[in-house]
């Protein structure tokens, strides 16, 4: 536990000094940009000092169990959610960049924040100031928090995906290029949930 507490810790320093100044601030990340299947998903998050969360952290380093857990206490408790998606036929559109862009400006729409904390991107045209972190997720709790939201909300819309177009898999491997879902790709051709501009070769 100590050494949880002492991550913690760590994973505040970014916060603390823009709680500490009574800036009202929002982190942001996003979940999905690489899978061949399925919406990108962004979230934007605003969350107290007080009560912090124990396992808050980067969502790839927490069990999908810890995530949900820790996705229900980030609700509880936050003082904003937003969450906002864009979907595969938006993504063949604009390309995966601009698709996750948007999908973050659907989320952060009705933030009240003066300033965006936002994984690795900026400059998308928000209602306030935007600051770009790399590793935001590792570095920064407000977007470890977005970034469990993000991933949490995805992962339960592809298995609902799943039980819409059984075969695929889609349950186990949340749309990425797994050898199990390009095997399914090829024998069952693609679904209307896929993205066009990513499964090219593999059909």
């Amino acid at each position: 536990m100590k050494k949880r507490e002492d991550r913690l810790h760590e994973l505040i320093q970014t916060d603390l000094p823009l709680w500490e100044e009574g800036t009202v601030f929002a982190g942001m990340d996003e979940a999905g940009r690489g899978p061949l299947a399925g919406n990108v998903v962004a979230a934007c998050v605003i969350m107290p000092r007080e009560p912090l969360i124990l396992w808050v952290d980067d969502s790839k380093k927490l069990s999908a169990a810890r995530r949900e857990k820790v996705f229900d206490e980030i609700m509880a408790q936050a003082v904003f959610v937003g969450v906002g998606e864009a979907t595969p036929q938006e993504i063949d559109q604009y390309n995966i960049l601009e698709a996750t862009k948007m999908a973050m400006r659907r989320a952060a729409q009705n933030a009240p924040a003066q300033l965006f904390l936002i994984d690795a991107l900026s400059g998308l045209g928000l209602h306030g100031e935007e600051r770009g972190i790399i590793h935001g997720d590792a570095l920064c709790y407000s977007i470890a928090a977005a970034s469990i939201v993000a991933k949490v909300t995805r992962d339960r819309e592809m298995e609902a995906l799943d039980e819409k177009y059984p075969g695929y898999g889609f349950s186990r491997h949340k749309g990425y290029g797994t050898k199990e879902h390009i095997a399914c790709l090829k024998a069952l051709g693609p679904c209307p949930d896929h993205r066009r501009s990513f499964i090219g070769h593999f059909v």
